[in-house]
């Protein structure tokens, strides 16, 4: 498991994310959201190890994420991160072969599963395009690949294994938005544990097994979707009026602005 300790990250006089304690559990889905600038990536950040807290430590089984080396971290843990720029005239299938842990197998191999991975993010017969020539979402969802063949070449056991996501729909239209969560749900069924940043409310609280919302750089609230949506958190935390429901046959919740009212309009008047 990752274990967060009382964890937290200031750059000068900003806490970018206050002294925050949580656990991350395998086969779990777990989903972070909150308006721009409330610390969700620095969270995730810290989770992983890419970023070291100001205060207090984040454990991997047991052990203090700081002694981990690179490699041993890479086994353990993916990275997708919000954006990821490419320089060089990279296909997509170098790019996705980047994540093939040393070791794995054979050129061959390691081919394979970047192929077969491409097939799963709907990249099938991408493999020798240039990268750059991708649209936004089809490098989103390279990327993805990539970090999935990370985790797949691993030779730690499911359950041990944890994939990081920061907004991994941003780009995405429709109907791959949908078929990144169910990869996401897909490695929780196999043990793996996952966790995301998402902007839509509707989205995480359809997927999210267990939901976190992040304010000012705190979580305010932390559990099941239908106990963190609420029309008053909303408000509280994304300044709108919202009307939330539910949805049969789940029951999960689903958030609606409320423009009725008037009071759901942010947008400043303009004037002349």
């Amino acid at each position: 498991m990752f274990d967060m300790h009382e964890a937290g990250l200031r750059i000068g006089s900003a806490w970018l994310a206050r002294e925050t304690t949580l656990t991350l559990r395998p086969g779990e889905l777990t989903v972070i959201v909150g308006p721009n600038g409330a610390g969700k990536s620095t969270l995730l950040k810290m989770m992983s190890g890419e970023m070291r807290p100001t205060t207090g430590f984040v454990l991997l089984r047991g052990n203090d994420l700081r002694t981990f080396d690179a490699a041993a971290l890479a086994r353990r843990r993916a990275v997708l991160p919000q954006s990821s720029h490419l320089s060089f005239p990279f296909t997509v299938l170098e790019v996705v072969r980047m994540g093939v842990l040393p070791g794995y197998g054979s050129h061959a191999d390691d081919n394979d599963l970047a192929l077969a991975i491409l097939d799963a993010v709907d990249l099938n017969g991408f493999a020798d395009r240039r990268f750059q020539t991708l649209s936004g979402g089809e490098q989103q969802r390279a990327h993805l690949a990539r970090v999935l063949c990370q985790i797949r070449s691993s030779a730690e056991e499911a359950w041990e294994k944890y994939i990081f996501l920061d907004e991994p729909v941003s780009s995405l239209d429709l109907r791959h938005q949908v078929q990144v969560m169910e990869t996401a749900r897909a490695c929780c069924r196999q043990g793996t544990g996952v966790l995301a940043i998402l902007h839509d409310l509707n989205l995480a609280g359809l997927y999210a097994d267990r939901l976190i919302m992040m304010h000012e750089g705190a979580c305010v609230a932390d559990g099941p979707s239908q106990v963190v949506i609420t029309p008053d958190r909303v408000a509280e935390v994304f300044g709108i009026r919202a009307l939330v429901n539910t949805a049969p046959p789940a029951g999960r919740p689903f958030v609606l602005p409320d423009s009725t009212s008037g009071s759901a309009s942010i947008a400043k008047e303009l004037t002349a």
